[in-house]
């Protein structure tokens, strides 16, 4: 293997110190990183899209009679070199889709290059007509929310998508930004250590998959190395286990991949709060035969927060390979680091006590007060290992291996504000370190075939997840204040000398815990006619708890273990084939319950089932895609504190949540693009404690929640500019709801605007978020940043 003589990191190094201007100093640098592979051989390029116009991943390319081959990359691109000259027939081949066969003439020196579509396989050749996709904001084509290569019309589950252009539009700076495009999520929530919990469907979800595989990083995520992210809606445990998903859905982090040609962007973002970001993105061949290829993605960002304190800073790193071992075989290796050094979000729980209802703006508790020090921080580290192997057993079979193990750990002081009474709060620091791993082991096998004259599409895997938690902290609390006062004396006890010197007599808390599960499952979408399929899946799950060990006590209490299963179902038919399709699934979540009753029986799995049926659509020449579709979960086997005895549970508790969500993208006319999602969600207990017994569960959120982004791209002498609009609604909804008391989260209405200006090399982008200065909180009454500004220049190579 013939390697290029300059070293990955050294490219990031030229492309950081090079002036922005010295485009001709890029050219030469670009030349340098190619290798003239010429003599007496030619070579071969070209991508692959799919019939919207969608570029197509990871498809076989292989020149017949020859030990040449490659697969697509991200952007449906491939290339071979070395060829041997000649006539020779190329063939293209993706499972689900129609294997393809080309003529080539090869001639020496000279570069081939195609353009090649692939459809289904029960649609005719005539139909391909390559159009490109008419919206940047279309979903791209995805084999993880099924583990099979199913177009969306083809699926029976609902999914949202959120892709790196939207991304790069709106000058998304967080995870939790990218989130207001997905219908439902509402206000995200940071957690302690600024990680990104949402909403979905009225259940509180929580990012843990990363390209369908279990990743459990507990620290700050940065979303540089998003290639796009993926929601998918309502209990999904049958293919992605009960330890990642909400009974809402979850989120999975699609990232960047290797291509195979030089290229990338340096970023720089500065705005209000003392925002200072800076990313890189460098892609480069490794070898002349181009099948060793690296990327490497990184961010530092530095922000303070629009109260009186409060800062987060972190620093990504993401190196990513791939090697195209054969024409059947290819690895990836990714790996993520992250450090963030931060103050932790406001969390503050008000004072309810003979309170029946109270808004939070009535508190008149100072929206710009965070009641915290720089001083009063964390540190969060995070190192996550990725490991897949696709290997092509056959014309009919894949086999997909994947490893993920992630290790992130937190050392430092985070705070919650309790209220005391009316107009009075205490902080109540937790110091201490908290580690977290997980290993994630997965096999899966995929396969395209027809049982008689049924076509069936398989996935078979097996899964094995360890998770490993331990801490070691003490809790602290300090003065009460009057938070309407001026803090004259607070910051005398809140500081870390007084925080560390009345941990060592404070309340204390060591020990660890692990858990191992077991999982095997199967899916099968079979094509029962050219219109109608049914998707049919189960899992099987087996959790071992093993108990957590109290290194005080020395006491370990006793663990359990549960086997659950998890069916799936679906049917779609196609109304109008390839644009208009009907659809129904019942799918189910579930979740794994320690302890016993009063009588010693142990408690079994809690279950979450849905049922759900709507429309799915892509119509005029894609013009208008999205979905329509209305679900009914119930979860049952709630354990809920005993009402004859308050010493014991038990397990009757039911609840449930019933909605109607809408998704689309349009394109009405030339240059003018729009992204919509409305959501609407009805939750309750319906068997419960009887102090919320018939209320909407407060972590729910609003019942209405509205999304929306247009943009419009000029033309004409003012080509290169494009403008975008857009905003945020959510309806009232509760941080506390008892029959005896409530705190009211009021209705919210934000409205965001950009303006971009695209060159050759340049992109130059402003944008204003909350331009009405909205105040707003999350479900942990965090205030939400009023309006602010960012700016940001990005050079392309």
């Amino acid at each position: 293997m013939k390697l290029i003589a300059y070293h990955p990191f050294a490219v990031l190094l030229a492309c950081l110190t090079l002036p922005v201007t010295s485009f001709a100093t890029i050219n030469t640098f670009k030349r340098a990183a190619t290798i003239s592979y010429q003599q007496q051989t030619g070579s071969l390029s070209g991508s692959v899209k799919t019939l919207d116009g969608q570029p197509l991943a990871q498809v076989s390319v292989k020149l017949l009679n020859t030990s040449k081959g490659t697969t697509t990359d991200t952007q449906g691109h491939f290339n071979l070199t070395g060829l041997p000259l000649g006539e020779f027939t190329i063939e293209i081949s993706y499972i689900g889709m129609k294997t393809q066969h080309t003529s080539v003439t090869i001639t020496e020196g000279d570069r081939t290059d195609l353009k090649l579509a692939l459809l289904p396989e029960d649609q005719e050749l005539d139909q391909v007509l390559i159009k490109g996709a008419t919206t940047p904001f279309i979903k791209a084509p995805t084999s993880y929310v099924a583990r099979l290569p199913l177009t969306d019309l083809e699926n029976p589950q609902v999914y949202a998508s959120v892709s790196k252009t939207l991304m790069a539009e709106q000058l998304a700076t967080s995870l939790d930004e990218t989130l207001k495009n997905i219908p439902g999520a509402g206000v995200p929530i940071r957690f302690n250590q600024n990680r990104i919990v949402f909403r979905s469907r009225g259940f509180i979800t929580q990012p843990k998959v990363r390209n369908g595989l279990t990743s459990f990083t507990q620290t700050y995520i940065d979303p540089v190395n998003l290639e796009r992210i993926e929601m998918l809606k309502g209990p999904s445990a049958t293919l992605f286990g009960s330890s990642v998903v909400s009974y809402g859905g979850l989120l999975n982090r699609v990232t960047k991949k290797p291509f195979d040609s030089f290229g990338g962007n340096i970023s720089y973002s500065g705005g209000s709060y003392n925002l200072n970001r800076l990313t890189a993105d460098v892609n480069t061949p490794i070898n002349a035969d181009k099948t060793l290829l690296f990327r490497l993605n990184t961010a530092v960002h530095r922000e303070n927060s629009f109260q009186d304190a409060g800062f987060l800073n972190s620093f990504t790193l993401a190196p990513s390979f791939s090697y195209q071992i054969s024409d059947r075989a290819k690895a990836y290796l990714d790996v993520e680091y992250n450090n963030d050094k931060g103050t932790s979000p406001i969390r503050f729980s008000p004072y309810t006590t003979g309170i029946t209802s109270q808004n939070i703006t009535d508190l008149n508790i100072p929206y710009d007060r965070s009641f915290a020090n720089n001083n009063v921080f964390y540190t969060g580290t995070s190192l996550n290992l990725f490991l897949k192997l696709d290997y092509k057993l056959s014309e009919n079979w894949i086999s997909q291996t994947a490893i993920a193990r992630t290790s992130s750990s937190f050392d430092g002081y985070t705070v919650q504000l309790k209220g005391r009474a009316a107009t009075t709060l205490r902080p109540s620091i937790t110091t201490g370190t908290y580690g977290y791993r997980s290993t994630d082991i997965q096999q899966n096998f995929i396969g395209n075939f027809k049982l008689g004259s049924l076509k069936n599409r398989l996935v078979v895997g097996v899964d094995y997840y360890n998770y490993y938690a331990d801490r070691n902290v003490a809790q602290v609390n300090t003065g009460t204040v009057d938070f309407t006062q001026p803090l004259t004396t607070y910051y005398d006890t809140f500081n870390t000398s007084y925080i560390d010197s009345a941990a060592v007599g404070g309340s204390k808390t060591i020990r660890n815990q692990e858990t191992q599960t077991y999982s095997a499952y199967a899916s099968d979408v079979i094509n029962l006619t050219d219109r109608f399929l049914a998707m049919l899946s189960l899992r099987v799950d087996h959790f071992k708890d093993t108990g957590t060990y109290n290194l005080i006590s020395g006491k370990q209490t006793e663990g359990y273990e549960q086997t659950a299963l998890s069916p799936k179902l679906g049917v779609v038919y196609q109304l109008l084939p390839h644009r208009l399709s009907a659809f129904g699934n019942y799918m189910n979540g579930f979740s794994n319950q320690s302890g016993s009753d009063k009588n010693d029986a142990g408690f079994k799995p809690e279950q979450a089932n849905q049922w759900e049926g709507g429309l799915k659509f892509d119509v005029f020449h894609h013009k208008l895609t999205g979905s329509l579709s209305y679900y009914d979960i119930q979860v049952r086997d709630i354990v809920r504190e005993d009402p004859d005895d308050s010493d014991y549970s038990i397990q009757d508790g039911t609840l449930t949540s019933k909605g109607l969500e809408l998704n689309l993208t349009a394109n009405p006319f030339k240059h003018f693009y729009i992204m919509a999602g409305y959501a609407y969600n009805d939750s309750k207990y319906t068997m419960a404690d009887a102090s919320v017994k018939g209320l909407r569960p407060a972590e729910s959120g609003p019942e209405h929640l509205v999304n929306t982004w247009m943009r419009y791209a000029f033309s004409g002498s003012l080509k290169g500019f494009a403008l975008g609009f857009g905003g945020n609604h959510g309806s009232s909804s509760y941080q506390t709801k008892t029959q005896d008391a409530a705190v009211v989260i009021p209705a919210y209405t934000t409205l965001d605007a950009s303006l971009s200006y695209t060159t050759q090399h340049m992109i130059y982008a402003l944008k204003a978020n909350n331009l009405t200065d909205e105040h707003y909180w999350s479900y942990r009454l965090a205030p939400q940043k009023p309006r602010n500004f960012i700016a940001s220049v990005k050079f392309l190579f």
